[in-house]
């Protein structure tokens, strides 16, 4: 079955705030083997209301509507979904009795009896945290569901009351699985996978691009989770024959939480000398519980003045090569190393713009150093992104550096 997801609200249209329902609800939607095919975002007004449903009715089988229940005058779903559907509504003297006795101790706004009318043929959806109730509506074999707009109400609701009879209308589930990849390009990566992602049937294979990695969605759907995982399981087995060396998870972690687990099953503790990136893969490693058990110590030796003093970088270094260059960040991972118990130093340095370019050095370059007692590795990056883009991506290139000498890939 077909669905579209109808998000009321003009403050979201507004972006004052983030339309975390639409998310919520094509996930919960997606478990249940129902295919969003359209989300739809319209202003609290009444006449486009009623256009958005009318044009909906067309082309799903599903409509789930979010806010536009509540008291005020511009809150006007139900109206504009009864009219495009011709059914009136009634008041519930239940539903009224229940509002009243939410305000036992205040008085109640007279306009809050608007709350209590109910589309004709209708099933009440109960609020368990507020005031507005939902409705489920079958109409000429369409179903319509009407959900409060603050998540705090929405999210028990549709859990509990609408999911039940939504279930009633799937016999399939749609279960995802996220595979990402760090170190490789997006271009590059499908072009080892092109022929998956061209006779792709069930399941589904998806590429999305972030800073520095790649995810792979893929998406089956089956009479049962057991089924859906067997066909994800085939998947990601023949993804692992082509691109193993650069996939980093398949439980949809962050490459920070991998590397923690990586070092902390190895017992190994690692420091960073961080320049250009002024403790961004510190603090990333640091968000992580427990961070403590594999982090030791960091320096954020931005200054040419601090790599001397705190890296034990030579002024001749600095002088000869500059302060980005592969000598100078082979100083800051060993003057680190040497200075600290730990197993694993990293050091930083580039430019991460938008200026600090020379002729020979521009925008988007960085050194990236990681050293033990036995040896070390650099690597060299270049990057075109803005200022932000590029400390990110020179923290997961830090991370995937990590990755591939804990596995013995360098």
């Amino acid at each position: 079955m077909k669905a579209e997801i109808i998000s009321v609200g003009t403050e979201l249209l507004l972006g004052n705030i983030l339309n975390t329902n639409a998310k919520f609800l094509s996930e919960k939607l997606a478990e249940m083997g129902i295919d969003v095919y359209y989300q739809t975002t319209v202003g609290d007004n009444e006449n486009r209301i009623l256009e958005t449903t009318i044009n909906a009715l067309k082309r799903a089988d599903i409509l789930i509507f979010s806010g536009g229940l509540g008291p005020t005058e511009d809150d006007c779903t139900k109206e504009a979904v009864c009219r495009a559907i011709n059914k009136k509504m009634y008041l519930d003297e239940k539903i009224l009795k229940s509002i009243n006795d939410f305000f036992i101790d205040r008085i109640m706004p007279e306009s809050n009896k608007k709350q209590a009318y109910v589309p004709e043929g209708s099933r009440i959806l109960n609020n368990d945290f507020g005031t507005a109730p939902g409705f489920y509506i079958e109409e000429d074999k369409k179903i319509l569901v009407l959900l409060p707009g603050p998540p705090v109400e929405l999210i028990p609701m549709f859990n509990n009351y609408a999911i039940p009879m939504l279930k009633l209308q799937s016999n399939l589930i749609i279960k995802s699985r996220i595979i990402r990849t760090i170190g490789v390009g997006e271009s590059l990566l499908e072009e080892k996978i092109a022929d998956l992602i061209h006779e792709q049937t069930n399941p589904t294979l998806a590429t999305y691009a972030g800073r520095g990695q790649v995810d792979i969605r893929l998406t089956a759907k089956a009479s049962s989770i057991e089924a859906a995982n067997e066909l994800l399981n085939t998947m990601q087995i023949e993804l692992d024959k082509r691109i193993k060396e650069y996939i980093y998870s398949y439980n949809n972690e962050t490459i920070e939480e991998v590397i923690f687990k990586m070092l902390n099953e190895r017992k190994l503790k690692i420091g960073f000398c961080e320049s250009c990136t002024a403790g961004l893969i510190t603090s990333r490693i640091a968000s992580i519980p427990g961070a403590s058990r594999v982090l030791e110590r960091s320096y954020i030796t931005y200054s040419n003045l601090s790599k001397i003093e705190e890296a034990n970088v030579s002024q001749e270094t600095l002088n000869n090569y500059g302060a980005v260059s592969e000598e100078t960040a082979v100083e800051m991972a060993k003057g680190l190393l040497n200075n600290s118990p730990i197993d694993i130093s990293v050091s930083v340095t580039g430019i991460a713009g938008p200026s600090g370019e020379t002729k020979d050095k521009t925008v988007g370059l960085a050194y990236i150093c990681l050293a033990t007692k036995e040896r070390h590795i650099v690597i060299k990056n270049n990057f075109n992104g803005s200022r932000e883009t590029n400390r990110q991506r020179f923290a997961n290139s830090a991370f995937n550096l990590i990755r591939k000498y804990l596995l013995e890939l360098i």
